[in-house]
Protein backbone atom coordinates (compact mmCIF):
# COMPACT_ATOMS: atom_id res chain seq x y z
CA UNK A 1 0.00 0.00 0.00
CA UNK A 2 1.35 3.67 -0.69
CA UNK A 3 0.64 6.63 0.97
CA UNK A 4 -0.43 10.05 -0.54
CA UNK A 5 -2.62 12.94 0.57
CA UNK A 6 -5.48 14.99 -0.31
CA UNK A 7 -6.31 18.67 0.46
CA UNK A 8 -9.70 20.70 -0.36
CA UNK A 9 -7.68 22.44 1.34
CA UNK A 10 -9.80 23.95 4.30
CA UNK A 11 -9.09 27.07 6.32
CA UNK A 12 -11.97 29.64 8.20
CA UNK A 13 -13.40 32.23 6.37
CA UNK A 14 -11.50 35.67 6.04
CA UNK A 15 -8.13 34.16 5.81
CA UNK A 16 -5.80 35.63 3.56
CA UNK A 17 -5.63 33.67 0.71
CA UNK A 18 -1.57 34.63 0.07
CA UNK A 19 -0.98 33.39 3.23
CA UNK A 20 -3.27 29.67 3.26
CA UNK A 21 -1.57 28.45 -0.01
CA UNK A 22 1.81 29.47 1.56
CA UNK A 23 0.78 27.11 3.74
CA UNK A 24 -0.26 24.43 1.49
CA UNK A 25 2.39 23.96 -0.53
CA UNK A 26 4.54 24.09 2.62
CA UNK A 27 2.48 20.72 3.29
CA UNK A 28 3.49 19.58 0.14
CA UNK A 29 7.04 20.23 -0.02
CA UNK A 30 7.09 18.55 3.39
CA UNK A 31 5.14 15.35 2.18
CA UNK A 32 7.37 15.56 -0.76
CA UNK A 33 10.64 15.21 1.42
CA UNK A 34 8.84 12.63 3.60
CA UNK A 35 8.53 10.33 0.03
CA UNK A 36 4.47 10.88 0.00
CA UNK A 37 3.86 9.19 -3.66
CA UNK A 38 0.92 11.71 -4.73
CA UNK A 39 -0.99 15.00 -3.65
CA UNK A 40 -4.46 16.11 -5.12
CA UNK A 41 -6.12 19.49 -4.69
CA UNK A 42 -9.60 20.58 -4.60
CA UNK A 43 -11.42 23.31 -6.14
CA UNK A 44 -14.35 25.17 -5.09
CA UNK A 45 -14.97 28.72 -6.12
CA UNK A 46 -17.58 29.44 -4.01
CA UNK A 47 -16.90 27.92 -0.97
CA UNK A 48 -14.76 30.31 1.40
CA UNK A 49 -13.51 27.25 3.29
CA UNK A 50 -12.30 25.23 0.73
CA UNK A 51 -10.23 28.43 -0.66
CA UNK A 52 -8.35 27.51 -4.28
CA UNK A 53 -10.57 28.21 -7.28
CA UNK A 54 -7.55 27.35 -9.60
CA UNK A 55 -5.71 24.00 -8.17
CA UNK A 56 -3.95 24.06 -11.46
CA UNK A 57 -1.96 27.61 -10.67
CA UNK A 58 -1.59 26.07 -7.57
CA UNK A 59 -0.25 23.09 -8.84
CA UNK A 60 2.33 24.88 -11.06
CA UNK A 61 4.22 26.53 -8.54
CA UNK A 62 4.28 23.27 -6.10
CA UNK A 63 5.85 21.76 -9.63
CA UNK A 64 8.80 24.08 -9.31
CA UNK A 65 8.86 23.07 -5.36
CA UNK A 66 9.02 19.34 -5.24
CA UNK A 67 11.33 17.08 -6.90
CA UNK A 68 9.32 13.35 -6.66
CA UNK A 69 5.65 13.40 -5.38
CA UNK A 70 3.39 13.47 -8.57
CA UNK A 71 0.48 16.19 -8.42
CA UNK A 72 -3.39 16.04 -9.20
CA UNK A 73 -6.23 17.99 -9.63
CA UNK A 74 -8.97 16.85 -6.90
CA UNK A 75 -10.78 17.95 -9.45
CA UNK A 76 -11.36 20.13 -12.02
CA UNK A 77 -14.86 20.45 -11.76
CA UNK A 78 -15.85 20.25 -15.49
CA UNK A 79 -19.07 22.19 -15.70
CA UNK A 80 -17.40 25.30 -14.80
CA UNK A 81 -14.72 25.09 -17.53
CA UNK A 82 -14.98 25.05 -21.60
CA UNK A 83 -13.47 22.29 -22.83
CA UNK A 84 -11.54 24.00 -25.48
CA UNK A 85 -9.12 26.37 -22.15
CA UNK A 86 -9.03 23.10 -19.74
CA UNK A 87 -7.66 20.70 -22.32
CA UNK A 88 -4.95 23.71 -23.25
CA UNK A 89 -4.59 24.63 -19.41
CA UNK A 90 -4.03 20.48 -17.78
CA UNK A 91 -2.11 20.12 -21.53
CA UNK A 92 0.23 22.79 -20.29
CA UNK A 93 0.48 21.53 -16.51
CA UNK A 94 1.20 18.19 -17.68
CA UNK A 95 3.86 19.74 -19.60
CA UNK A 96 5.36 22.00 -16.42
CA UNK A 97 5.36 18.46 -14.47
CA UNK A 98 6.88 16.71 -16.85
CA UNK A 99 4.38 14.07 -16.47
CA UNK A 100 4.47 13.86 -12.70
CA UNK A 101 0.62 14.87 -12.53
CA UNK A 102 -2.80 12.79 -12.21
CA UNK A 103 -5.75 14.56 -13.90
CA UNK A 104 -8.71 14.59 -11.55
CA UNK A 105 -11.99 15.49 -13.03
CA UNK A 106 -15.59 15.57 -11.63
CA UNK A 107 -18.84 17.42 -12.03
CA UNK A 108 -18.60 19.15 -8.46
CA UNK A 109 -21.01 19.17 -5.51
CA UNK A 110 -20.86 22.70 -4.29
CA UNK A 111 -24.63 24.29 -4.38
CA UNK A 112 -23.13 27.88 -5.00
CA UNK A 113 -20.85 26.68 -7.99
CA UNK A 114 -23.69 25.25 -9.50
CA UNK A 115 -25.23 28.41 -9.39
CA UNK A 116 -22.58 30.19 -11.19
CA UNK A 117 -23.35 27.78 -14.54
CA UNK A 118 -27.28 27.96 -13.60
CA UNK A 119 -27.26 24.10 -12.73
CA UNK A 120 -30.04 22.61 -11.17
CA UNK A 121 -28.18 19.79 -9.72
CA UNK A 122 -30.92 17.75 -8.14
CA UNK A 123 -31.56 17.36 -12.02
CA UNK A 124 -28.11 15.49 -12.40
CA UNK A 125 -27.18 17.25 -15.53
CA UNK A 126 -24.05 18.16 -14.44
CA UNK A 127 -22.80 14.61 -14.71
CA UNK A 128 -24.47 14.58 -18.19
CA UNK A 129 -22.43 18.18 -18.52
CA UNK A 130 -19.24 16.71 -17.01
CA UNK A 131 -18.84 13.89 -19.43
CA UNK A 132 -19.72 15.51 -22.45
CA UNK A 133 -17.05 17.84 -21.53
CA UNK A 134 -14.42 15.25 -20.83
CA UNK A 135 -14.99 13.78 -24.18
CA UNK A 136 -14.17 16.57 -25.57
CA UNK A 137 -11.47 17.21 -23.99
CA UNK A 138 -9.66 13.81 -25.23
CA UNK A 139 -10.90 14.03 -28.46
CA UNK A 140 -9.17 17.81 -28.42
CA UNK A 141 -5.82 16.24 -26.97
CA UNK A 142 -5.92 12.93 -29.45
CA UNK A 143 -8.05 13.87 -32.58
CA UNK A 144 -8.43 17.10 -33.08
CA UNK A 145 -10.06 17.56 -36.17
CA UNK A 146 -11.01 21.19 -37.09
CA UNK A 147 -14.50 22.13 -37.36
CA UNK A 148 -17.56 23.69 -35.35
CA UNK A 149 -17.98 21.78 -32.08
CA UNK A 150 -21.36 22.47 -30.84
CA UNK A 151 -23.61 20.35 -28.44
CA UNK A 152 -26.28 20.84 -25.49
CA UNK A 153 -23.52 22.57 -23.60
CA UNK A 154 -20.56 23.34 -25.11
CA UNK A 155 -19.65 25.81 -28.50
CA UNK A 156 -16.44 26.45 -29.87
CA UNK A 157 -14.60 26.29 -33.30
CA UNK A 158 -10.85 24.18 -33.99
CA UNK A 159 -9.54 26.40 -37.19
CA UNK A 160 -8.85 24.76 -40.24
CA UNK A 161 -5.01 24.11 -40.55
CA UNK A 162 -2.23 25.97 -42.40
CA UNK A 163 1.10 24.75 -41.91
CA UNK A 164 2.63 27.71 -43.75
CA UNK A 165 1.86 30.41 -40.68
CA UNK A 166 1.96 27.43 -38.02
CA UNK A 167 -1.65 27.64 -37.49
CA UNK A 168 -2.98 24.46 -36.04
CA UNK A 169 -4.21 23.44 -32.39
CA UNK A 170 -0.88 21.68 -30.95
CA UNK A 171 -1.14 21.72 -27.21
CA UNK A 172 -1.59 18.48 -26.12
CA UNK A 173 -0.18 16.80 -22.89
CA UNK A 174 3.05 15.93 -22.26
CA UNK A 175 1.62 12.19 -21.64
CA UNK A 176 0.24 10.22 -24.09
CA UNK A 177 -2.41 9.74 -25.21
CA UNK A 178 -3.35 11.88 -22.03
CA UNK A 179 -2.41 11.66 -18.43
CA UNK A 180 -4.04 9.26 -15.74
CA UNK A 181 -7.61 10.25 -14.87
CA UNK A 182 -8.90 10.21 -11.60
CA UNK A 183 -12.97 10.52 -10.24
CA UNK A 184 -14.15 10.42 -6.98
CA UNK A 185 -16.91 8.60 -5.67
CA UNK A 186 -19.27 9.54 -2.73
CA UNK A 187 -22.41 7.68 -2.81
CA UNK A 188 -23.32 4.21 -2.37
CA UNK A 189 -24.41 3.60 -5.90
CA UNK A 190 -21.50 6.30 -7.94
CA UNK A 191 -22.26 6.61 -11.15
CA UNK A 192 -18.98 8.31 -11.41
CA UNK A 193 -17.44 4.89 -10.28
CA UNK A 194 -18.93 3.20 -12.55
CA UNK A 195 -17.43 5.47 -15.55
CA UNK A 196 -14.19 5.20 -13.72
CA UNK A 197 -14.63 0.94 -14.17
CA UNK A 198 -15.88 1.59 -17.92
CA UNK A 199 -12.43 3.67 -19.03
CA UNK A 200 -10.05 2.11 -16.88
CA UNK A 201 -9.84 5.33 -14.83
CA UNK A 202 -8.41 5.58 -11.35
CA UNK A 203 -11.63 5.54 -8.38
CA UNK A 204 -11.30 7.96 -5.79
CA UNK A 205 -13.30 7.11 -2.14
CA UNK A 206 -13.72 10.43 -0.61
CA UNK A 207 -12.78 10.75 3.10
CA UNK A 208 -16.29 11.28 4.93
CA UNK A 209 -18.21 7.72 4.13
CA UNK A 210 -18.02 5.39 6.39
CA UNK A 211 -15.97 1.74 5.38
CA UNK A 212 -19.39 0.11 4.93
CA UNK A 213 -19.83 2.58 2.06
CA UNK A 214 -16.29 2.54 0.66
CA UNK A 215 -16.52 -1.18 0.10
CA UNK A 216 -19.65 -0.88 -2.15
CA UNK A 217 -17.43 1.52 -4.55
CA UNK A 218 -15.57 -1.33 -6.01
CA UNK A 219 -18.71 -2.85 -6.47
CA UNK A 220 -19.66 -0.16 -8.89
CA UNK A 221 -16.34 0.13 -10.57
CA UNK A 222 -16.61 -3.32 -11.20
CA UNK A 223 -19.53 -3.01 -12.46
CA UNK A 224 -18.36 -0.33 -14.98
CA UNK A 225 -15.51 -2.78 -15.74
CA UNK A 226 -17.90 -5.47 -16.42
CA UNK A 227 -19.61 -3.54 -18.97
CA UNK A 228 -16.67 -4.09 -21.15
CA UNK A 229 -15.24 -6.81 -20.65
CA UNK A 230 -12.34 -5.37 -18.14
CA UNK A 231 -11.10 -6.46 -15.02
CA UNK A 232 -10.63 -3.77 -12.80
CA UNK A 233 -7.59 -3.58 -11.09
CA UNK A 234 -7.78 -3.01 -7.12
CA UNK A 235 -4.23 -1.68 -6.68
CA UNK A 236 -5.15 1.78 -8.50
CA UNK A 237 -8.06 2.37 -6.13
CA UNK A 238 -7.20 5.46 -3.75
CA UNK A 239 -9.50 5.31 -0.02
CA UNK A 240 -9.06 8.82 1.50
CA UNK A 241 -9.48 9.15 5.19
CA UNK A 242 -8.88 11.33 8.14
CA UNK A 243 -5.27 10.01 9.90
CA UNK A 244 -3.93 11.84 12.79
CA UNK A 245 -1.57 10.21 14.72
CA UNK A 246 0.01 11.35 18.42
CA UNK A 247 1.95 9.02 21.30
CA UNK A 248 -1.13 7.55 22.51
CA UNK A 249 -4.30 7.08 21.52
CA UNK A 250 -5.73 9.01 24.33
CA UNK A 251 -3.17 12.07 23.24
CA UNK A 252 -4.42 11.93 19.80
CA UNK A 253 -7.63 11.49 20.55
CA UNK A 254 -7.15 14.90 22.84
CA UNK A 255 -5.66 16.75 19.88
CA UNK A 256 -8.10 15.92 17.50
CA UNK A 257 -11.09 17.09 20.03
CA UNK A 258 -9.61 20.28 20.77
CA UNK A 259 -7.73 20.72 17.21
CA UNK A 260 -7.99 21.96 13.63
CA UNK A 261 -9.64 18.57 12.88
CA UNK A 262 -12.29 18.95 14.60
CA UNK A 263 -12.97 22.42 14.26
CA UNK A 264 -13.15 22.00 10.62
CA UNK A 265 -16.04 19.36 11.14
CA UNK A 266 -18.03 21.41 13.17
CA UNK A 267 -17.57 24.86 12.08
CA UNK A 268 -17.69 23.72 8.37
CA UNK A 269 -18.77 20.35 7.12
CA UNK A 270 -21.35 19.40 10.10
CA UNK A 271 -23.00 22.41 9.84
CA UNK A 272 -22.92 22.54 5.73
CA UNK A 273 -24.87 19.12 5.46
CA UNK A 274 -26.86 20.21 8.04
CA UNK A 275 -28.30 22.77 6.01
CA UNK A 276 -28.26 20.74 3.09
CA UNK A 277 -30.01 17.38 5.07
CA UNK A 278 -27.30 15.57 3.77
CA UNK A 279 -26.01 14.19 7.38
CA UNK A 280 -26.70 11.17 6.26
CA UNK A 281 -23.06 10.49 4.19
CA UNK A 282 -21.69 10.14 7.77
CA UNK A 283 -23.81 7.32 9.10
CA UNK A 284 -23.25 3.76 9.63
CA UNK A 285 -26.90 3.22 10.39
CA UNK A 286 -29.42 4.87 8.00
CA UNK A 287 -32.17 5.44 11.40
CA UNK A 288 -29.47 7.32 13.49
CA UNK A 289 -30.54 10.48 14.98
CA UNK A 290 -28.85 13.56 13.30
CA UNK A 291 -27.81 14.27 16.36
CA UNK A 292 -25.81 11.08 16.92
CA UNK A 293 -23.25 12.16 14.14
CA UNK A 294 -20.63 14.53 16.89
CA UNK A 295 -17.22 14.17 16.90
CA UNK A 296 -16.76 11.12 18.68
CA UNK A 297 -18.90 9.19 16.04
CA UNK A 298 -16.71 10.35 13.49
CA UNK A 299 -13.47 9.57 15.49
CA UNK A 300 -14.68 6.00 16.69
CA UNK A 301 -16.84 5.18 12.81
CA UNK A 302 -15.14 7.43 9.99
CA UNK A 303 -11.63 8.42 11.00
CA UNK A 304 -8.23 6.93 12.08
CA UNK A 305 -6.80 8.21 15.10
CA UNK A 306 -4.60 7.09 17.59
CA UNK A 307 -0.90 5.91 18.62
CA UNK A 308 0.68 4.45 15.56
CA UNK A 309 0.17 0.95 17.00
CA UNK A 310 -3.72 1.69 16.86
CA UNK A 311 -3.57 3.61 13.66
CA UNK A 312 -1.76 0.33 11.59
CA UNK A 313 -4.54 -1.67 13.16
CA UNK A 314 -7.54 0.50 12.46
CA UNK A 315 -5.73 0.56 8.36
CA UNK A 316 -5.16 -3.28 8.31
CA UNK A 317 -9.28 -3.72 9.42
CA UNK A 318 -10.39 -0.80 7.15
CA UNK A 319 -8.22 -2.44 4.12
CA UNK A 320 -10.10 -5.94 4.92
CA UNK A 321 -13.38 -4.68 5.27
CA UNK A 322 -13.16 -3.02 1.77
CA UNK A 323 -11.62 -5.51 0.10
CA UNK A 324 -8.10 -4.16 -0.63
CA UNK A 325 -6.81 -1.16 -2.25
CA UNK A 326 -3.98 0.81 -3.64
CA UNK A 327 -3.40 3.91 -1.92
CA UNK A 328 -4.52 5.50 1.26
CA UNK A 329 -4.88 9.50 0.95
CA UNK A 330 -4.42 10.92 4.49
CA UNK A 331 -6.82 14.29 4.45
CA UNK A 332 -4.71 18.40 4.43
CA UNK A 333 -5.90 20.78 7.15
CA UNK A 334 -4.74 23.78 8.38
CA UNK A 335 -2.98 22.27 11.52
CA UNK A 336 -1.81 24.66 14.37
CA UNK A 337 0.56 24.30 16.17
CA UNK A 338 2.01 22.94 12.71
CA UNK A 339 4.07 20.82 14.53
CA UNK A 340 1.44 17.83 15.27
CA UNK A 341 0.55 17.86 11.92
CA UNK A 342 4.47 17.63 11.05
CA UNK A 343 4.60 14.55 13.49
CA UNK A 344 1.44 12.67 12.54
CA UNK A 345 2.32 12.89 8.89
CA UNK A 346 6.36 11.57 9.79
CA UNK A 347 4.99 8.56 11.84
CA UNK A 348 2.02 7.68 9.31
CA UNK A 349 4.95 7.42 6.71
CA UNK A 350 7.98 6.22 8.81
CA UNK A 351 5.83 4.27 11.66
CA UNK A 352 2.64 2.80 10.38
CA UNK A 353 3.39 2.45 6.72
CA UNK A 354 5.89 -0.25 7.37
CA UNK A 355 3.81 -2.56 9.43
CA UNK A 356 1.28 -2.40 6.48
CA UNK A 357 4.19 -3.80 3.82
CA UNK A 358 2.04 -7.23 3.83
CA UNK A 359 -1.08 -5.72 2.16
CA UNK A 360 -0.88 -5.89 -1.41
Amino acid sequence: MEVGFFTMPLHPPGALAADTMDADLEQIVTLDKLGYTEAWVGEHFTSAWENIPAPDLFLAKAIGLTKNIKLGTGVTCMPNHSPFMIAHRIAVLDHLARGRFYWGVGSGGWPGDFKVTGIDDASGEHRAMSRDAVELVLKIWTDPKPGHYKSKYWDFNIPERDDEIGLFLHTTPYQKPHPPIGVAGVSRKSDTLVLAGERGWIPMSINIVPPSVVKTHWDQVEMGAKKVGKTPDRSIWRVAREVYIADSTKQARKEVLEGTLARDFRDYFLRTLTKYKLLDIFKNDPNMADSGVTIDYLIDNIFIVGSPDEVAEKLHDLYNEVGGFGTLLTMGHEWNPKEQWVQSVTRLKNEVMPKLKDLK
